[in-house]
């Protein structure tokens, strides 16, 4: 059967949803994981279902996609399908058209599994490599530590300050209430969690959303940022501590982060807050013609 690239609408969310679930392993390279679609959700599942692209095969997903914007497609690929042939070719064919409706024309990146096929062939299509960016863990089957400042699970009553807090902590950030709402009405915020942390004067001073995917696989922290007016005071690295042990609370077996290498703060927070780094990862990019 031929490779067909899908738009699966609201209806068919569940679905790729559920197969990003069981491709999330400890074993893996960092990956597209459902709590990158759960965190887009906060445009509205409308929106989510607009960006997700799906390939497959005889009706089974091999692999799902998300347009992070127009120019960027944020790629993961079915474990036992990443060094198939065919899918890998027509995804190539499929990102050097703009009329196929997955990247428009003009400078592009493609983020995939570093060892897949498609980053074979993407490279021999003229698609160069990227910034580096630095993929963290941290294993999560012993006991998390206290982070040492109160720790809030946030509700709707409190949506405001989780929301306040993202707008403090990132200079082009529009996170709203209603962004919220709609990005906890989402599938994947069944198995998330957004947490706030507090000084001792009682002020909201950094936050985080964890997402997990299920019992026994790795959970997402996407995104975390704390207030630029209350940074070098180590509650960076508070929150990050404090996602870890919450994602050990859902079950998951490991935390993991992903942020460009260049942020050097941010790689020595997530350190400091017991994270591995692993291997840089490079997006491919196709430069304007």
């Amino acid at each position: 059967m031929a490779i067909v690239l899908g738009n699966p609408g609201v209806s068919g969310l569940s679905e790729a949803v559920g197969v990003l679930r069981e491709w999330q392993d400890d074993g893996a390279p960092m990956q597209l994981h459902p709590g990158d679609l759960g965190w887009f959700w906060r445009f509205g599942a409308g929106a989510t279902a607009s960006a997700v692209r799906t390939w497959s095969r005889d009706a089974q997903i091999l692999a799902v996609g998300l347009l992070d914007g127009p120019e960027l497609l944020r790629l993961t690929i079915a474990p036992d399908a990443q060094q198939d042939e065919e899918l890998a070719q027509r995804l190539v064919e499929d990102l050097a058209e703009p009329e196929r409706g997955v990247l428009r024309g003009g400078k592009a990146y493609v983020e995939a599994p570093k060892d897949a096929l498609v980053q074979d062939l993407l490279f021999q299509d003229d698609w160069n490599s990227d910034e580096p960016w630095t993929p963290l863990r941290r294993d999560l089957t012993k006991p998390v530590e206290d982070p040492g400042v109160r720790i809030e699970v946030i509700g709707p009553d409190q949506a405001h300050v989780r929301t306040a807090v993202q707008r403090a902590s990132f200079d082009k950030s529009t996170f709203t209430r209603e962004n919220w709402q709609a990005m906890a009405a989402g599938l994947p915020y069944a198995d998330a969690r957004c947490l706030v942390a507090y000084d001792d004067r009682g002020g909201a001073v950094a936050a985080v959303t964890v997402w997990s995917a299920g019992p026994g696989k790795p959970g997402l922290l996407e995104p975390m940022g704390v207030d630029r007016e209350h940074r070098g005071h180590g509650y960076g690295k508070a929150i990050t501590v404090a996602a870890a042990a919450s994602l050990q609370e859902l079950g998951s077996s490991s935390a993991i982060v992903c942020t460009p290498s260049s942020n050097v703060g941010a790689v020595a927070t997530y350190r400091a807050a017991g994270f591995t780094p692993l291997p840089e990862v490079r997006d491919r990019r196709r430069d304007a013609q």
